[in-house]
């Protein structure tokens, strides 16, 4: 009975977090699906709101227990009523990761995922080691918990498809089926999951097609993740899992990295090991610290994760790049807009571009060998080389030995710190993206707008000249037309309006890729003038919230450039000009980010790029990510807040 009350009165799921009181997560999504007794206990026992008695021999620190608490009492305001004695998990269980003892009954629903969250249901609890209901799980275990958890949630999701079919028992005689847990403190992978990937991903492409798919995506190379409530997507030419960049098509792995911001170590591994490089090297770099990446390096040997610290508390590592090497020598580069871990490769835009095949260059052959027109070799190098980090020396020479001459974009980065011009330009942010549009851009007519569309936007200064129609404005408006006196163009913003997200596949809970919040927009209110819809009929992700991030100018001729990036539209991420210095004014980045910048003069040999086909039209049409013309707010529109899942 007390069970039962629980969860229709105040509906705290009965899954415990893993983690207990180690757990640091402060999403909103992340407390629906997992219970966590030691805090619930402390919302029970507190006199008030805002009052709580946070006890001293709690592993993280009051001020993230604090935020937790907050969230807590927001989802479950009942707890705060002391209507009901605490909940039945003791605060010895704070480290469990074991589930209720009743097996019968139907299972909670599964909640849509969040950044960093886990879905399971009840019955997932077979796959984990009953001694685990005893104890605090080995911390050996962390990673292989959770392909055993992610084994059941996708068990789970396919019964849920089933409409017409029973909840599947909890009989004895069907638990003797499920796998053997891990029995060993390390991490064998082999052990713990079955060679069947549909157990794990929900969309999962016909191996051995990849490298046709990207011959036939030229000359732009360029992709969107598929939508898992969108089936139509999974079979398109322009949609890419995130397996199909390990397909053995485009080359047999000897090793990778993986830069990015936030990564789920148990879903990234999950892959390599379905495609049967779970022992090849990997090294992965970082921005978001989590238990499982502290602990993955000790226990699998051929992983090497490193965090990027950055001196500033206003930047991060926000690139999304990987480079895999082939055992032939070759390599390839891929630029993304998407984290690593499920969320964002589920129902989320994002973007790709995926390089052809890097050859090696002769042994023979003089430095500049292999360079493309665009330079992107070396301006990888000087990235890569801005790290400072020790293990990214051996790609450094790998790169520096590839044959980088089919490369028809340019990369277009960010790297923390203060930096002036070099002889060879701008190398970074804004800066870097007008220097290259004013010496290769065709000219654009005035009349033609800046698009920018981006996931999550910064405080841009009280007045639209603060720094959007000033900063970014002068240098994204550049080209290659004579120096002279020209009007600026109109600035136009792409972010989803409160009713996209409400309209899309996960509903609300499709705005947690959009860390936008009421207080920054209530001092920026200007910019409501400037914001459009998020529409993608044409590419069938209209309800696909866009984490995806993207600049352009376009007219009725065609597609001037495009730009995919990581980089919000922020200064954190392209760099503000320090207006007080002396001499010349540096510009101040506080985050990593990296993109690609398409030109039609290096990538098709012309002007514009086609927005639309026509008959016997010579190149293929520029796959935008969303429809054109774009659609302004209407009066009673709102941007989607974060503050939306919080209250």
């Amino acid at each position: 009975m007390e069970s039962n009350k629980r969860r229709t009165i105040e509906k705290v799921p009965d899954k415990i977090c893993q983690y207990g009181s180690d757990c640091y997560r402060k999403n909103p999504a992340h407390f629906k699906e997992f219970s966590h007794p030691h805090l619930e206990s402390i919302l029970v026992e507190a006199p008030a709101k805002d009052k709580y008695r946070i006890p001293d021999e709690l592993f993280m620190s009051r001020e993230v227990v604090g935020e937790q608490l907050k969230i807590l009492a927001q989802i479950y305001p009942d707890l705060l009523n002391n209507n009901r004695p605490p909940t039945k998990h003791s605060k010895n269980d704070t480290k469990l990761d074991s589930q209720p003892s009743s097996t019968s009954g139907s299972s909670p629903k599964v909640a849509s995922s969040q950044p960093g969250s886990v879905s399971t249901a009840n019955s997932d609890a077979k796959s984990i080691s009953s001694s685990s209901s005893k104890k605090s799980p080995p911390k050996g275990n962390a990673v292989a918990d959770l392909f055993a958890e992610r084994r059941a949630k996708m068990a789970k999701i396919r019964e849920e498809q089933k409409k017409t079919e029973p909840q599947p028992s909890t009989s004895s005689s069907q638990a003797q089926k499920k796998p053997d847990p891990p029995k060993e403190t390390g991490i064998s992978l082999k052990k713990v999951i079955p060679r069947n990937i549909h157990d794990y991903y929900p969309v999962v492409a016909p191996k051995g097609q990849m490298a046709k798919k990207l011959a036939d995506a030229a000359p732009y190379n360029y992709f969107l993740t598929t939508i898992t409530d969108a089936k139509v997507t999974h079979s398109e030419p322009l949609s890419v899992t995130f397996q199909e960049l390990l397909d053995g098509s485009l080359g047999e792995l000897e090793c990778s990295v993986q830069m990015n911001f936030m990564v789920d170590i148990g879903w990234l591994l999950g892959h390599y090991f379905f495609a049967g490089y779970e022992d090849r090297p990997l090294l992965i770099l970082y921005g978001d610290e989590t238990p499982e990446l502290k602990m993955v390096s000790s226990k699998k040997p051929n992983v090497t994760a490193v965090k990027v610290n950055i001196s500033t508390p206003f930047g991060v590592h926000h690139t999304k790049m990987g480079l895999y090497g082939y055992t032939d020598g070759s390599m390839r580069v891929v630029v993304s807009t998407a984290n690593l871990y499920e969320d964002d490769w589920h129902n989320r835009t994002q973007g790709l571009w995926v390089s052809p095949r890097l050859p090696a260059v002769p042994e023979d052959a003089d430095t500049g060998f292999g360079e493309s027109k665009t330079g992107f070799r070396e301006s990888l190098i000087t990235y890569l080389n801005s790290y400072k980090i020790g293990h990214l020396q051996q790609w450094v020479t790998r790169v520096q030995k590839s044959d980088f001459s089919q490369v028809n974009v340019f990369l277009v980065a960010s790297v923390p710190g203060g930096h002036l011009n070099t002889p060879k330009g701008p190398l970074w942010g804004h800066p870097r993206l007008g220097y290259l549009l004013g010496k290769h851009s065709a000219p654009v007519d005035d009349t033609c707008p800046l698009v920018a569309q981006s996931s999550s936007i910064g405080s841009l200064g009280p007045t639209p000249q603060s720094w959007v129609l000033s900063e970014i404005m002068a240098s994204f408006r550049r080209d290659s037309a004579p120096i002279g006196l020209r009007r600026v163009p109109a600035f136009k913003m792409i972010f989803p309006s409160f009713s996209n997200v409400r309209n899309s596949h996960d509903h609300l809970l499709g705005g947690g890729c959009l860390p936008y919040m009421k207080a920054t927009n209530d001092k920026q209110q200007w910019l409501k003038d400037y914001l459009h819809q998020w529409k993608s009929d044409s590419r069938n992700r209209t309800k696909a919230v866009p984490h995806i991030k993207t600049y352009c100018r376009w007219s009725h001729r065609g597609l001037y450039w495009f730009l995919l990036t990581s980089a919000n539209l922020s200064k954190a991420a392209w760099g503000v000009y320090n207006k007080s210095a002396k001499f010349e004014a540096p510009l101040r980045i506080n985050s990593y980010e990296a993109g690609v910048l398409f030109l039609p003069k290096f990538v098709i040999e012309e002007n514009f790029f086609p927005m639309e086909s026509k008959p016997d039209q010579q190149h293929p049409t520029f796959p935008m990510p969303y429809d054109v013309p774009i659609i302004p707010y209407a009066p009673e529109d709102t941007p989607f807040f974060m503050d939306y899942l919080r209250g």
